[in-house]
């Protein structure tokens, strides 16, 4: 091994709180050249890190190997071998908090994110509603390693860097790059964060109709159905749900112009690859701390409602019952939104 500072990483899912992380990682260890990170997360999500100099990806198998405490301490040993000096827990759950008191025992610094909860229940809570920016997760995930004495400061700046097209995308898109490509990442886990997809279908159908290629991204077989429907409307638009591996999706994303997405993962891997985000926000809110990386708040879209945000993860029934925070956000609205940032 090499004499670098040698640092654990830990942050298991989701996949846009991990995909958050790769930003702060990237300008960490161009501050500090004398570190390597170890990053500990589910092995779907290595593509997220494989670009980045002197991070090693180290997959946990929570269904598996390395499944309940037998499995964690299994981990544990298999983490030793780096030979760390400090733990940088970014996820702070009960799996991480078991597997950093195991280290603890070793006599390792330990540090882990401060999620705000308090100030979060705050914002959204029904009544007496703070509302005001929270400091964002990206921060959060800094202030872990300031804490560990690095020194960090980010550029919350987005870094393009298209990459070349592969045969496989090629195919799928219908040749080599010409005019605007948009992604369209509609879907979310939680119905609050979903714009209504009869109006969704509206705008993609709009703007392929203005001869920009569109891509629809992410879902699993319900949305893949939903997709295939909207390519009915023109050429121009095209599903890429299982179709593409996530290092594929990322290499296409990397070559968008602009991405128009729900608070969700859509928006973490534009962020990602440097791309902006026109970013459609009902139940949740930018303030909870979760815009992408870099992008810029100008490109949020939303209405003022005393409701707004009722919940940090849009995992909560609408208070009213109507989802205004959703409805009224008009078509034309989100349409000129992503024509600005193409024009």
């Amino acid at each position: 091994m090499s004499s670098a500072r040698r640092i654990l990483v830990f942050r298991f899912s989701a996949m846009g709180d991990v995909a958050m992380t790769a930003p702060v990682l990237r300008e960490l260890v161009e501050q500090n050249p004398e570190t390597q990170i170890i990053l500990v997360s589910r092995p779907q999500f290595s593509a997220f890190f494989k670009d980045l100099p002197r991070v090693e990806f180290h997959p946990i198998e929570p269904k598996g190997k390395h499944e309940g405490l037998k499995g964690l301490y299994i981990l544990f040993k298999e983490l030793l071998s780096y030979q760390p000096e400090a733990i940088a827990d970014l996820h702070f759950n009960l799996r991480s908090r078991v597997l950093s008191t195991f280290f603890r025992f070793k006599g390792l610094k330990i540090q882990h994110v401060n999620k705000g909860r308090e100030e979060k229940k705050r914002l959204t809570q029904k009544f007496n509603k703070v509302l005001k920016p929270l400091q964002p997760m990206s921060e959060r995930y800094a202030d872990v390693f300031r804490n560990l004495g690095f020194k960090l400061k980010l550029s919350h700046q987005l870094v393009r860097n298209p990459a070349e097209l592969s045969q496989k995308i090629i195919e799928l898109s219908g040749g080599q790059k010409q005019g605007k490509w948009i992604g369209i990442s509609p879907f979310a886990q939680h119905a609050q964060k979903v714009y209504p997809l009869h109006k969704m279908e509206q705008i993609v159908a709009n703007l392929a109709h203005q001869g920009h290629k569109l891509f629809i991204f992410g879902g699993g077989a319900a949305e893949k159905s939903v997709a295939e429907a909207w390519t009915q409307h023109s050429n121009n638009i095209i599903s890429t749900i299982g179709k593409l591996k996530l290092e594929e999706e990322l290499e296409l994303i990397s070559n968008l112009d602009v991405m128009l997405s729900m608070d969700s993962a859509g928006m973490h891997l534009a962020s990602l690859k440097g791309v902006s985000v026109v970013s459609i926000w009902g139940a949740t809110h930018p303030y909870a701390g979760f815009l992408g990386y870099g992008q810029d708040p100008e490109n949020c879209v939303e209405i003022d409602l005393d409701c707004r945000p009722c919940s940090v993860y849009g995992n909560k029934i609408c208070h009213r019952g109507d989802f205004a925070c959703m409805q009224e956000i008009t078509e034309n609205n989100i349409i000129e939104r992503v024509i600005n940032n193409i024009s």
